[in-house]
Order: C-alpha cells, then structure tokens, then sequence
C-alpha cells in the first residue's frame, strides 16, 4: 500500500517519492526529510475504505530525533485519481 512505501521514503530520505506520491492539491513545494531523524518503525492501526476512490490509514510511526524516542499518530487520507493512490492529508488524533 501506499502508506508502507511513503514510510519507506521518508526512511531512505526519498523526497521525489514523497512528492510523487502526494496529491497536487495538498503537496508542498518541497519536503526535504529531515537527516536527523531515525526512523525505528511502522505499525498499521487500521485501513478503512470510505468508497472506491477514498480511503483512510491510521499509522503510528516510532522514530529517534536528537537522541530522543517520538511517535508521530496520524489518520492519513488517501484518493485514488488517474489510476493511482495520492496521499492527500493528514490529522492527528
């Protein structure tokens, strides 16, 4: 799923695939990520399809940041446009 290899971008600092991946509407100019951060894990809490072109995932993402253990809780919205998933936004519980 699209979560997983935009998890695995910001794990390889892969900026052109988080772009790529990220619904015109909502994409930042740019998202450089951030060289310090360490990413340590993904865990899927739940995909839910609202209709065939929308769904939503709730992830949490454990990462190490100046030495420090984070979480980052997100329940990401997704739309299928043009024969692709986009990311197009994010809230957090």
């Amino acid at each position: 799923m699209l979560m997983r290899s935009r998890y695995t971008a910001y794990v390889l600092g892969d900026a052109a695939h988080l772009l790529a991946t990220w619904h015109p509407d909502t994409r930042p100019q740019d998202c450089l990520p951030d060289p310090d951060t360490h990413w340590l894990g993904l865990a899927v809490k739940a995909h839910t399809p609202v209709d065939e072109t929308h769904a939503t995932v709730h992830f949490v993402a454990r990462y190490r940041q100046s030495g420090k253990g984070h979480r980052l809780e997100e329940v990401s919205e997704f739309v299928y446009e043009k024969d692709r998933w986009f990311y197009v936004t994010g809230v957090h519980p």
